[in-house]
């Protein structure tokens, strides 16, 4: 069960329960050169005579988190056979995929451990309950597969720190870093993490990670809010060694945000080297900081994730080091102490003009929790997604998580597919990722499309397929909206519901879009 970390305001111990985010999960370093600012661009199509449709947005990123950790969404406990597990997760993949998503963000490192075979870190308990135990297969080249057969980016979702879910190390493999190398670890509260301030630290993950992004077909690496721990029960956070050694007359707080800074850089720098279509992006807390703290912060008062657990992330946007952020904005409207409709503006100006795309952390978890009347309203979240409409910044909304995805809490989310996902959408385009367009379909054979399955022929470079069906005013709206848009698919024919005229495009596997070809379906092209 998903808890509320409190958010302590600032003046004096006011507690406002459920803040942020997930126990578990999403819930002054190197800088690239100038050239490195992300840019955003069109894609490359002849420009239509219609006016952009608001509630068809042609680019959207729409995905879900998928937790591992506690086993929250996947799998739903420990010990379950392979043929279970896979069927537990292409559940979720078909809910997803049945609401015209286009990404999921799946957890493989929970706590200094891999829900794939590594050579670095041992399997995770959440697998088989047992730490380094062999789970009999490799879940992650099957996690990948399923997703990119309905459509779905994969993004790898890491935590870079947490090393142990248990103080006592001893009882975790003996393969284990932290037990192998016990000098780079901190003890807090009843966990154990990786100290921030050590380069080795910084030199492992990055290792962790590239491992993954080399063997594996993954089209996105992620981190959420986990970053220094959260103040809690675990007094201070016993740096001081690596403070003394590497500070270099800096503050503490300052050295600290710097080494996550370092971190996120180098991160950024390892992944891009290797394959530069791999994204790579953070879901920090909400709050960067308060106006109370910093004029330029948010109209909040809450806690500050800049002062509390170290992560700048306007320094990771003004330095370009990030693909996106994806701020956990999970509090609703009119939330005194951290409100929705004072956030959301917040990080639309701190990504303006960056090239850094924003996509919005939503709480679904929290949908009918009474502890807020704002919750108990099945349109909350669907007016969250009006709110961001205003805010051309905003490229989408990612949910936590998938076990309420399946749920569907007060229909919630019938109400959001509803109003905001009832056309398909492409996903947002990031040309420092590279890319290009592929070449259009070819026309299928014999110039016709039998009945009413559209068929053409494969383009090569092509990842996917959007079809589009032509209005009987034949006004081609495909390069203003998804109003037409109809479905995004992975093979080269689709079952359309009615005869007449489409356009079909050609998609690589970050949605650089070819110009159309038209098929009429149950006639001639």
């Amino acid at each position: 069960m998903r808890t509320g970390r409190p958010l302590l305001a600032a003046a004096g111990l006011a507690v406002v329960t459920a803040t942020a985010a997930y126990m578990f999960g999403p819930g002054a370093g190197e800088s690239p050169a100038a050239s490195k600012k992300k840019t955003t661009t069109a894609a490359a199509a002849p420009v239509a005579a219609c006016k952009t449709d608001a509630r068809y947005p042609k680019r959207q990123l729409r995905g879900v988190w998928i937790a591992t950790v506690k086993n929250i969404d996947w799998p739903s406990r420990t010990g379950l056979t392979a043929a279970r597990q896979k069927a537990e997760y292409v559940k979720i993949l078909d809910a997803a995929a049945k609401r015209n998503f286009n990404a999921v963000f799946v957890q493989v490192r929970p706590a200094s451990d891999a829900l794939y075979k590594s050579s670095l870190e041992p399997w995770s308990q959440f697998l088989t309950g047992t730490a380094g135990k062999d789970p009999g297969w490799d879940p992650l080249p099957f996690l990948i597969d399923e997703a990119h057969k309905r459509g779905l980016e994969f993004h790898a979702w890491f935590n870079p720190y947490r090393a142990s879910y248990d103080a006592n190390v001893a009882k975790l493999p003996a393969s284990h870093p932290a037990r192998q190398h016990p000098d780079w670890t901190v003890k807090y509260g009843d966990r154990v993490y990786y100290n921030p301030g050590l380069p080795q630290v910084r030199e492992h993950v990055i290792k962790v990670i590239t491992d993954v992004v080399d063997r594996y077909d993954v089209d996105g690496v992620h981190f959420d809010d986990y970053f220094y721990p959260y103040p809690g029960e675990g007094g201070q956070f016993n740096d001081k060694a690596a403070f003394t050694k590497y500070g270099k007359g800096k503050s503490l707080a300052a050295w600290r945000r710097g080494n996550v800074n370092t971190l996120v850089a180098q991160v950024d720098k390892a992944i891009h080297e290797r394959k530069n279509h791999v994204k790579f992006g953070i879901s920090p807390f909400g709050i960067w900081r308060n106006k109370s703290n910093d004029p330029s912060g948010s109209n909040t008062n809450g806690m500050s994730a800049y002062d509390s657990i170290y992560a700048d992330a306007r320094a990771w946007i003004d330095s370009g080091t990030v693909d996106y952020v994806m701020p956990q904005l999970y509090w609703p409207r009119g939330f005194k102490a951290a409100d929705y409709k004072a956030l959301v503006p917040w990080w639309a100006e701190a990504v303006k003009d960056s090239g850094v795309h924003l996509y919005i952390g939503q709480a679904l978890y929290r949908v009918g929790a009474q502890d807020d009347k704002a919750w108990t309203k099945a349109g909350e979240m669907s007016a969250h997604l009006n709110l961001n409409r205003k805010y051309e910044q905003v490229d989408g909304d990612v949910y936590f998580s998938a076990k309420q995805l399946l749920t569907n809490p007060l229909s919630a989310m019938d109400l959001v597919a509803k109003e905001h996902y009832s056309r398909p959408a492409l996903l947002p385009l990031m040309t420092d990722r590279g890319g290009q367009a592929p070449a259009k379909p070819a026309a299928p054979a014999g110039a016709r499309s039998a009945g009413t399955t559209l068929s053409w022929k494969p383009a090569e470079g092509a990842r996917a397929y959007a079809v589009y069906q032509v209005p009987k005013s034949g006004e081609d709206c495909h390069t203003s909206d998804a109003r037409n848009l109809v479905a995004v698919v992975t093979n080269p024919s689709f079952a359309v519901k009615s005869a007449g005229t489409y356009l079909v495009t050609s998609l690589d596997r970050l949605h650089n879009e070819s110009d159309p070809v038209t098929v009429k379906a149950g006639g001639g092209v």
